[in-house]
């Protein structure tokens, strides 16, 4: 059930158009969520009320200039999918113009150098292989972006990548889910999973003549995402197949990664928690997802490897005084039995051998100076709805160190993927200081954002930070 008390999926079904795709309701507008009209205020746009045609260049049913074929009809109302409608409302939430077009972040020089060091450039061989004959025999694109969003490699039949650059679907643009509104590649980093977007089912006007299908690629040792590849083209992509198809090049690619890479060390252990409600644990070949408790157990544990006592691991566990410590010996005890009595030891609580946790990697590069590598292996949020109050000191003090980093950098490539990401979509403070950083040609939708940020907090709004993007649940 919805905080509103009606079920989420008898209002989504409601939905029919993005426009009112995060309309205010009442209870809304308590938690601080604005409908289309607020959320678009501080863009210059008056959208259209619900029912009323879109006074945008192209609406849910026509086809822009060069379209390849035909688009579906729009979906009904009362026919949205609930994936479809949640990523509506994160875009609606992100300030989307729904008749916007995608930004290019990246030029030639500064794309060449970061995409030769990227480490899906090991993977494009396979990538190209699978689908590049498809692409170009089917008059369809492949592309493959960032874990940000931006698109690395985009490839494919002459005529479709000349139609596409009518919505800057190129290169060096960003088309994040925050940035660029629903979209495969950008929807399907979002929920860290495959995902195919239709037709009107895009939350921009300019691209529901397209049909785009999506899967993450996540690095075979850590489970981080490395970012997404994607099939797009037009309406003979809107079949089941593309899903199925573009999430078996996804798990192809993330093979010859793991056969490229390093052979994994049977004495360590590797632990990802950033942008994760559960963590994952790797260890001996073994990959283990961790439940909640046992995802906080193994934060903290690996945050002290000196070890923790009883009685100061319950208090870093348990917001609740009255919890006793039969409860965490229950737990350990759980958790022993799952890892084996050799990884988890006592007197006190601590693990055996090197851990190597993301969290404390982007806190070493951060303490290097390397605030790049350290933004670039930050994959969101330490356990983002852990309450436990050693995790949310964690979890704080590493995001706080960061974004003041990349602040004191200035860097606008690095200040827009955090000002983009989820977490980082409402943090004024980020995006002033990309509002300084970016060139003038490239200043007026970040300026536009900032301003509507800036409306929100003179009206005294209270907006929360949300997990981010890759979260997994």
């Amino acid at each position: 059930m919805s905080p509103t008390g009606r079920d989420d999926l008898d209002e989504e079904a409601e939905l029919s158009d993005t426009w009112v795709a995060g309309r205010a309701k009442t209870a809304d507008s308590h938690r601080g969520d604005p409908g289309p009209r607020e959320a678009l205020a501080g863009l210059g746009e008056a959208p259209s009320a619900p029912g009323e045609p879109s006074s945008g260049p192209a609406d849910a049913c026509s086809e822009p200039a060069g379209a390849s074929d035909d688009s579906p009809e729009p979906p009904a109302s009362g026919q949205v999918r609930p994936l479809v409608a949640a990523s509506w409302r994160r875009s609606a939430r992100a300030r989307v113009s729904p008749d916007g077009a995608a930004r290019v972040e990246l030029d030639e020089d500064e794309l060449a150098a970061y995409r030769e060091g990227h480490p899906l450039a090991a993977a494009m061989p396979v990538i190209r292989e699978l689908m590049g004959a498809y692409a170009t025999d089917g008059e369809h694109l492949l592309a493959v972006c960032d874990a940000a969003g931006r698109m690395l490699w985009v490839e494919g039949h002459p005529a479709t990548l000349r139609k596409a650059l009518g919505m800057n679907f190129v290169a060096g643009a960003r088309w994040s889910e925050a940035a660029a509104g629903t979209n495969a590649p950008g929807t399907a980093l979002a929920v860290d999973r495959p995902v195919q977007v239709v037709a009107a089912e895009h939350f921009r006007h300019p691209v529901r003549a397209w049909t785009c299908a999506a899967a993450p690629v996540h690095d075979p040792r850590s489970g981080r995402v490395l970012g997404a590849v994607d099939i797009t083209g037009g309406r003979r992509l809107a079949h089941p197949h593309s899903l199925g198809f573009v999430q078996a090049v996804a798990r192809a690619a993330e093979s010859q990664l793991a056969l490229l890479g390093p052979v994994p060390d049977a004495g360590k252990l590797s632990l990802a928690a950033l942008g994760r409600d559960e963590a994952l644990l790797s260890t001996g070949g073994r990959r283990i997802r961790l439940s909640r408790r046992h995802s906080e157990i193994l934060v903290l544990l690996a945050h002290r490897p000196e070890g923790v006592g009883g009685e100061e691991l319950l208090m870093l566990l348990y917001e609740d005084e009255s919890v006793t410590p039969v409860t965490l010996r229950a737990e350990l005890s759980r958790l022993r039995a799952l890892l084996g009595p050799d990884l988890l030891r006592s007197r006190p609580y601590r693990l055996a051998g090197v851990v190597d946790a993301d969290f404390a990697a982007v806190d070493r590069r951060l303490a290097s100076g390397a605030v790049a590598a350290a933004a670039g292996e930050y994959a969101g949020p330490l356990l983002p709805s852990s309450s436990a109050p050693g995790v949310v000191r964690l979890r704080e003090r590493l995001a706080d160190r960061l974004r003041a980093a990349l602040v004191d950098r200035g860097d606008p490539g690095l200040l827009a993927d955090w000002a983009y990401s989820v977490w980082g979509e409402d943090d004024r403070v980020v995006w002033r200081a990309l509002c300084a950083a970016v060139p003038a040609s490239r200043l007026p939708p970040v300026r536009a954002r900032l301003d509507a940020l800036e409306a929100e907090l003179s009206a005294g709004a209270t907006v929360l930070q949300r997990p981010g993007p890759h979260t997994r649940r």
